[in-house]
């Protein structure tokens, strides 16, 4: 009986070291990634696109939270993107476990001519977090062009729309407007396209 109680014994404290040692990489984990958060103080900045390492990951005032940016350790670069403003890039040294605050400015880009005829394009698209590109540059994401006095201001004639989210098949179609002519594109984007962290057009 006693050799019995010994070896029950010996039985809970292996478990109980086996619990320990499972849980401590665990924690230990969490302190492998470091964070990034990417500070605008103007609504130019935080409707702006980010891109990693080449990768869309979101507009820049939705990345808190669950969307938090946490990289890997080692050098990374940072672009933000809006359309008719340079593009913002720096590259950023990421440690595990450590928070970097990087404080984005756009400026605008004086090369890009705003064309003073326009025609509308409404956007209800869903998600609404979704990158839009016209004629290949990005210029927004959808909730900006969506809802009461909201709209894309482009130039008459054949305009490529297209709309990427990483996670979702991309949708594009051709829209050709003449001046002031208002029109809407709606969808419901697909799943199944590239996973998130997947290179999108720049």
């Amino acid at each position: 009986m006693k050799s019995s109680s010994t070896a029950r014994g010996i039985v809970c404290t292996l478990v109980l070291l086996c619990c320990v040692i499972l849980v401590r990489p665990a924690h230990a984990g969490n302190d492998v990634l470091g964070q990034v958060d990417l500070v605008g103080a103007t609504k130019v900045e935080r409707t702006s696109g980010v891109w990693v390492d080449g990768q869309y990951v979101g507009y820049l005032q939705e990345l808190k939270g669950s969307k938090k940016l946490l990289l890997l350790p080692g050098e990374h670069e940072i672009a933000v993107r809006q359309g008719g403003y340079v593009d913002f890039v720096q590259k950023v040294d990421v440690r595990g476990g450590q928070t970097q605050t990087v404080e984005v400015k756009m400026e605008k880009d004086t090369r890009v001519q705003f064309p003073h005829i326009t025609a509308e394009i409404k956007l209800e698209v869903n998600p609404n977090r979704a990158a839009v590109f016209v004629d290949g540059v990005f210029v927004g994401h959808v909730a900006e062009f969506s809802g009461i006095g909201r709209a894309l201001l482009v130039a008459p004639g054949k305009r490529k729309i297209r709309i990427s989210l990483p996670g979702y098949q991309n949708f594009e179609t051709d829209i050709d407007l003449v001046a002031n002519q208002k029109s809407t594109v709606k969808t419901d984007l697909i799943k199944g396209g590239p996973a998130e962290g997947t290179p999108l057009p720049q």
